[in-house]
């Protein structure tokens, strides 16, 4: 039986599940809630696969599709195109059920957690700490799980400075970005998100094969990122009580080699009194890439843990946060 998409939308507000409406903003509660308590259903996605990576594997199959000849930038805009506008419109399809359902909010809560990561990224972040406690070859096979550089060459301190740098850039592209297009913009902007980061993950690569074709995911990825960016730094500033760290943010973020993940990496780095960031390894070859922060640089498992703390009091904002734009919403 098909859908009557009119007699849907005649029981949808369609400000509501857009720009902090009163049912969205009570969803993405839930979903922060259901995010921190339970983290990601990994029995579930076991047995499904997860949503993203049903995503990557459509990507995929159209960049081995699309990715050659001439005009490769043309074709991967145009691919791009075709996975994020499928991705939006399947959130706005699922949305408009939702918020047509009574307490449909719930649903929509619920459905929105799977995009939020903050649990997970404190389970494979608070790992390598452990990993750490037990011994160096432990800790390095913990960060590999969640950073791209080689782990050999790492020290104990390196391997401490690549837990806390990871848990600083998916604070922001893990929780907090995709908490700030689901509030803006519902489902789809949630859906869209996750779209725009899966491909820049996937082609936003300077190589021979996605140099071109990964262009415009890496940018328009840039630009999705840019505000999230800098209110993970804003947030953390407040969570310490002191504006150190968004001066810290100012000051060093924009010599980082990735417009927005200098952001977030200073501002921890000043919180936590150290220097991320600098020299590192990836694939053998060494990037020169300029340190966050003016601490130390002997960072250890206490200073994992301890930006753990920060990682939840900035989620503890963003909670009060979203409660207090849901009350403006009951109040009007």
């Amino acid at each position: 039986m098909l859908l009557d998409f009119q007699a849907l939308a005649n029981h949808v507000d369609p400000m509501d599940g857009f720009f902090f409406g009163a049912s969205l903003m009570m969803a993405a509660l839930l979903a922060l809630i259901i995010d921190a308590l339970f983290g990601e259903p990994k029995v579930l996605w076991a047995r499904i696969g997860h949503p993203v990576v049903w995503l990557g594997n459509f990507a995929a199959r159209l960049e081995r599709q699309f990715n050659k000849g001439q005009s490769r930038v043309q074709r991967g805009a145009f691919t791009w195109l075709r996975v994020v506008s499928f991705a939006t419109l399947v959130g706005l399809l699922i949305q408009l059920i939702c918020l047509a359902l009574p307490y449909g909010w719930v649903l929509l809560g619920l459905i929105g957690s799977v995009g939020l990561a903050a649990r997970s990224l404190d389970q494979h972040v608070r790992a390598v700490a452990g990993g750490l406690d037990q011994g160096l070859e432990e800790g390095r096979a913990a960060v590999s799980q969640i950073v791209g550089r080689d782990p050999e060459s790492l020290d104990e301190a390196g391997v401490a400075r690549a837990a806390i740098e990871s848990l600083a850039e998916n604070s922001s592209d893990g929780f907090v970005a995709p908490l700030f297009w689901f509030v803006l913009l519902g489902l789809p902007g949630l859906f869209a998100y996750k779209a725009i980061n899966t491909l820049d993950s996937m082609w936003g690569h300077r190589n021979e094969r996605f140099e071109e074709f990964g262009k415009v995911a890496a940018r328009i990825d840039d630009v999705a990122n840019w505000l999230p960016a800098r209110l993970t730094a804003f947030w953390v500033s407040l969570a310490t009580g002191t504006f150190l760290p968004l001066a810290a943010a100012f000051r060093d973020g924009p010599k980082h080699r990735s417009v927005n993940a200098g952001w977030p990496e200073a501002a921890y780095a000043s919180a936590l009194k150290l220097s991320l960031a600098g020299p590192r390894v990836y694939g053998g070859e060494v990037t020169r890439d300029a340190p966050m922060g003016a601490g130390t640089r002997q960072a250890k498992p206490q200073h994992i843990r301890a930006a753990l703390k920060l990682h939840w009091y900035v989620w503890g904002i963003v909670f009060v946060g979203c409660s207090g734009a849901l009350a403006l919403q009951v109040l009007r």
